[in-house]
C-alpha cells in the first residue's frame, strides 16, 4: 500500500520539550529550510515542565562534559538573539567531596573539564564555604567551583528555543500527536497523526517520555526507560544573596538549587520506580507522581547533615514527576539501526542541562554529518535489543537513576540485569574463581581470583585496585606458558550470498582476494578515510565469510555492513551459535596437537590462516589469529560442544600449568603489543595512517569505500600520529589525561594499562606530526606530572615473531 501525505516536510520532529524546540532551532539557525516539530500536547509538557533546571558542566564522563559545555554556550547567547527570558543564572556551581575517593574522582573531571576549556577551580572545605555559607565543613575533602555553570527555567529556555525556531523559519504545531510511521525499506516516509498524514524526508523522534513508543512505530526497539525522581522546595524563609551558587555534594546525594527565599532540593536515591516499562500511554500528560517520603529522606537526611539549616524550616512542596533514564543512563542520539533518515534524541536524564549541546550535534548531524564532537558513548547502537527489553531496561535504568552520583570508578560494572546471557563455559569459569562482567548483555569473566580471594571488584582511582596482581599472573600465564580464553561474547557475523567477496572488497580497506582459509584484519572506512569499524573477516568458502568485532559494536558494525551489501548478500547474527576458546601462549601448538589428528604445524596452519579441525570428539574452527601477541588460536565451537572441548583443553594442558584468563589480562597485552580499541584509540574522526594502520590499506586492490580519501591522505601524509608512552613503574591512569611537551599540552591520552611483562605503565595517544619524534613527555593525573617516554608503536615482540613461531 502507499503511502499517501496530506502535506509534506523535509525535516519533521517528534516532540516539544527542551530536546525537541533545541533541534529545531539549530535546524533553522543553520539553515535548513521546511522544518516542522509537531508536539502532541503542548510545549514543555512532557517532563520539561518539572525539571529542576540545574546546569552543570563537571561530569564523571567528558564526553558528557563536552556536551554540557556547549549547552552553557549555547545559553549565553539565546536571550540576545531571540529576545525572550530564559532566566539563565549563571552562578557558579559548588560541587563537594565528602570522602576521598570522591576528591579523587572530582580531580580527575577537573583535569579533564580543564582540557576543553573549562574553567574548573579546586577549593579547600574552608574556601567552598565562602561560595556557600550554609554548609557544613566536617568531612569535606575539598570541592570543584566551576563558574560558568549555574541554573534556568525549563519552561523559559523551551519557549526561546521555539521563538529562535520560529524566527528562522521552523513551524511548530502542538496537539499534533503521531500515532503511527510509515516505512519503506531503509526510510521513514511520513507519519500518521490525529491530524492527518505528514510525508517527511527526515524525521527526528524527540519524543522524550514516549520516545519508546515512537520508536516501536517504526519497529526500532529502545533502551529509553522512564523512572521516577523526586525533588522538594523548602519554606520560603532563607535571606541570601541572589548571586548565591548552585550546590551538589554527591557524597550526601543531593543538588541543590537556590529559589525565592527558598532551596529546590533534589537527589538521585535507591529504590525508584519504573513507569510503564517505558512506554506510557499516549493519553499521559503533564502529570505528577504522588509524593514518596521514605524515598525522600533517603537524601533529604544526608541533605540536612550538610546544611543544617534545613533543621529550622520545613518542606513546601514536593515533586514527583516521570524522568527519562535509559540502560546504561546516558542518553541515545544519532541514527536509528536500519534507517537511513530516522535519527533520535531522547533518553536524556539532564535534558535541560544537555538541550543546547544536543541540538547542536544533531543538527549538525543531520545536516552536515559530522556531530562536531564524539557520540559514540551516546549512540543508539552502543545497545542492542535485548537492552530494549520492558524489565531488563526497568531494572537497568533504576540502577543507572540511583548511580548517578555514586562513585563512577574505572572499569566499573553494572549489577542490574545479569546473568542473561551466559557462554557454555560458564560454570566452569565461576568455580575457578572468575570475576565477571558484563558486555552486550553476556557474563565474561574480567579476571580470577585465586583459592582463598573473594572474585569481587575492589577498584581504585590512585592507587593499585585489588585485582592488579592476579591480572598480571594471567598476563604471565599468556606470556610464558598457555592460557584459555572465553571469547564468546565477541560479536559474530556470518556474510554468504553470490557476490559476497566482491562486495566485502569494496567495504574492507585490507585485501580479501585469494582462496579461502585466511583471516584478514581490516578496517571500514567512509568516504573521508575515517574508521567505521575495526573487525576481523574470516574467509570459510567461496563467497563465505565470518565477521568478527568487539561485543558492544555487532549492532553497528553489521548495520554498516549491511547497508553497503547487494541484495544477493546476506549477513545474520551467529554470535550465539559459538563458543569462542583462545588458546594461546608459547605452548599452545604443542596441547593443541595432543587433542587432535590434524597437522598444527607452523607450516600446516601459519599465522592469519583458518582450517576446520577435529579437536576431541568436536569438531571446530581454528582460527591462527588473536589480540594479546602470542602464538594462539581462536577455536570456534558450536555451542552444544563448548565445554567438552574447554575441559579436553584444560586436561591436556595441566602438566604445562594452563591458565584461565580474562578480559583484562587481554588489555594488559594487547597495549604492550600495541594493538588498538575502537572507540577509544581509533574512530571515525581518525584515519588509518594516524592510526599506524596504513598496513591493512590495500590501495593497489580496486576500488573501495574511502579509497579515494586515504590516498590523498597518504600522498599529502597526516598532521597527527598515534604514539605509545611508557611510564616506568605503576602510574593512576585512566585515559584522558593531558599529555605535554616542555609544559605546554599537547594531546590526551586514549587507552591506558600496565604491561606486566614491560612493568611500565602504557598510554596511547595523539601528537602533533612535528612532535612524533620526540622523546620525552609529561602526561598529568590527579595533579601530579609523570615523565612518559614516546616509544615504538609496538612495544612488545616488534617483529611479530612469537606471533608467528
Amino acid at each position: 500500500m502507499s503511502f499517501k501525505a496530506d502535506r509534506h516536510v523535509h525535516i519533521l520532529i517528534v516532540g516539544g520539550g527542551a530536546i525537541g524546540t533545541s533541534l529545531a532551532y539549530h535546524l533553522a539557525r543553520d539553515g535548513a529550510k521546511d522544518v516542522l516539530l509537531v508536539e502532541k500536547a503542548q510545549l514543555t509538557h512532557g517532563c520539561t515542565w518539572h525539571a529542576a533546571g540545574l546546569v552543570g558542566q563537571l561530569r564523571s564522563k567528558k564526553n558528557l562534559t563536552r556536551l554540557m559545555q556547549n549547552s552553557v554556550a549555547v545559553f549565553d547567547r539565546l536571550e540576545s538573539e531571540t529576545g525572550q527570558a530564559i532566566s539563565w543564572k549563571k552562578v557558579g556551581s559548588l560541587r563537594l567531596a565528602s570522602s576521598p575517593d570522591r576528591w579523587s574522582e572530582i580531580r580527575r573531571a577537573m583535569g579533564q573539564a580543564k582540557s576543553f576549556g573549562v574553567e574548573c577551580q579546586s577549593l579547600s572545605a574552608a574556601e567552598a564555604k565562602t561560595h556557600f555559607p550554609y554548609i557544613a565543613t566536617e568531612g569535606v575533602e575539598g570541592a570543584a567551583y566551576i563558574p560558568g555553570d549555574g541554573y534556568i527555567d525549563p519552561y523559559s529556555l523551551t519557549m526561546a528555543y521555539a521563538r529562535g525556531a520560529r524566527l528562522h523559519g521552523a513551524r511548530i504545531e502542538e496537539g499534533v500527536c503521531v500515532e503511527e510511521i510509515i516505512t519503506e525499506g531503509r526510510r521513514s516516509v511520513g507519519v500518521v497523526t490525529n491530524g492527518g498524514a505528514i510525508g517527511c524526508d527526515i524525521l527526528v523522534n524527540c519524543a522524550g517520555l514516549w520516545a519508546k513508543r515512537v520508536g516501536a512505530m517504526a519497529g526500532v526497539a529502545l533502551a529509553a526507560g522512564i523512572v521516577e525522581h523526586q525533588y522538594f522546595l523548602t519554606e520560603k524563609k532563607l535571606s541570601f544573596d541572589a548571586g548565591l551558587t548552585t550546590l551538589r555534594d554527591p557524597d550526601k546525594n543531593f543538588y541543590l538549587k537556590p529559589d525565592t527565599g527558598s532551596f529546590a532540593i533534589g537527589g538521585w536515591e535507591e529504590g525508584s520506580k519504573g513507569f510503564h516499562r517505558g512506554l506510557p500511554p499516549l493519553s499521559f500528560g503533564r502529570e505528577l507522581f504522588a509524593p514518596n517520603m521514605d524515598r525522600l529522606e533517603l537524601f533529604a537526611l544526608p541533605a540536612a547533615e550538610r546544611l543544617p539549616v534545613l533543621n529550622e524550616i520545613g518542606i513546601q512542596t514536593v515533586i514527583n514527576g516521570p524522568i527519562p533514564v535509559t540502560a546504561d543512563g546516558e542518553p541515545i542520539m544519532g541514527l536509528a539501526p536500519g534507517f537511513d533518515n530516522f535519527y533520535l534524541a531522547c533518553g536524556f536524564t539532564a535534558g535541560v542541562a544537555a538541550s543546547g549541546g544536543a541540538g547542536l550535534a544533531m543538527a549538525n548531524t543531520i545536516l552536515h554529518g559530522d556531530a562536531g564532537m564524539d557520540l559514540w558513548p551516546f549512540d543508539v547502537r552502543r545497545f542492542s535489543g535485548l537492552h530494549a527489553q520492558g524489565r531488563y531496561l526497568e531494572d537497568r535504568a533504576i540502577e543507572a537513576y540511583a548511580s548517578y552520583y555514586k562513585i563512577h570508578w574505572p572499569g566499573e560494572e553494572p549489577h542490574a540485569g545479569r546473568g542473561l546471557r551466559r557462554s557454555a563455559v560458564h560454570e566452569h569459569l565461576k568455580r575457578a574463581g572468575a570475576a565477571f562482567g558484563s558486555r552486550a548483555g553476556w557474563e565474561r569473566a574480567n579476571w580470577f581470583a585465586p583459592q582463598g580471594v573473594e572474585a569481587r571488584d575492589v577498584p581504585s582511582f590512585e592507587g593499585k585496585p585489588n585485582w592488579f596482581d592476579h591480572v598480571g599472573a594471567e598476563h604471565r600465564a599468556i606470556r610464558e606458558r598457555v592460557a584459555i580464553i572465553d571469547q564468546t561474547s565477541f560479536a559474530k557475523f556470518e556474510i554468504s550470498g553470490q557476490g559476497a567477496e566482491k562486495a566485502l572488497q569494496t567495504i574492507a580497506a585490507n585485501d580479501l582476494s585469494g582462496p579461502a582459509g585466511k583471516a584478514v584484519y581490516t578496517q571500514l572506512c567512509n568516504n573521508e578515510g575515517g574508521i567505521e569499524a575495526d573487525v576481523t573477516l574470516v574467509h570459510v568458502g567461496p563467497d563465505h565469510f565470518y565477521l568478527i568485532t568487539g561485543s558492544g559494536f555487532g549492532l553497528r558494525d553489521s548495520g554498516w555492513v549491511a547497508k553497503h551489501l547487494p541484495e544477493a548478500v546476506s549477513i545474520r547474527e551467529v554470535t550465539n551459535g559459538f563458543t569462542v576458546l583462545n588458546l594461546v601462549g608459547p605452548k599452545a601448538r604443542a596441547i593443541l596437537q595432543s587433542v587432535t589428528d590434524d597437522d598444527m604445524s607452523n607450516t600446516a596452519l601459519p599465522f592469519l590462516t583458518a582450517r576446520r579441525i577435529g579437536l576431541g570428539h568436536a569438531s571446530v574452527l581454528a582460527v591462527r589469529i588473536g589480540y594479546v601477541g602470542e602464538l594462539g588460536y581462536e577455536l570456534y565451537i558450536p555451542q552444544e560442544y563448548g565445554a567438552h572441548v574447554y575441559e579436553t583443553l584444560w586436561t591436556a594442558g595441566e602438566a604445562q600449568a594452563i591458565a584461565n584468563a580474562g578480559y583484562r589480562a587481554i588489555d594488559s597485552c594487547r597495549l604492550e603489543k600495541g594493538y588498538l580499541y575502537w572507540s577509544g584509540d581509533i574512530s571515525p574522526d581518525y584515519n588509518p595512517y594516524e592510526a599506524g594502520l596504513g598496513f591493512a590499506v590495500a590501495l593497489d586492490k580496486g576500488d573501495f569505500i574511502g579509497r579515494a580519501a586515504l590516498a590523498r591522505i597518504k600522498a599529502k601524509g597526516v598532521a597527527r600520529k598515534l604514539c605509545s608512552f611508557t611510564v616506568e613503574g605503576f602510574a593512576p591512569l585512566h585515559g584522558g589525561e593531558t599529555i605535554l611537551y616542555q609544559g605546554k599540552v599537547v594531546g590526551h591520552t586514549s587507552s591506558t594499562g600496565f604491561g606486566h611483562t614491560l612493568g611500565k605503565t602504557i598510554a596511547f595517544g595523539y601528537l602533533p606530526v612535528e612532535l612524533s619524534g620526540e622523546t620525552d613527555f609529561q602526561i598529568e593525573a590527579f595533579g601530579r606530572s609523570h615523565p612518559a617516554r614516546r616509544g615504538a608503536r609496538c612495544l612488545y615482540d616488534p617483529k611479530m615473531e612469537r606471533l608467528r613461531a
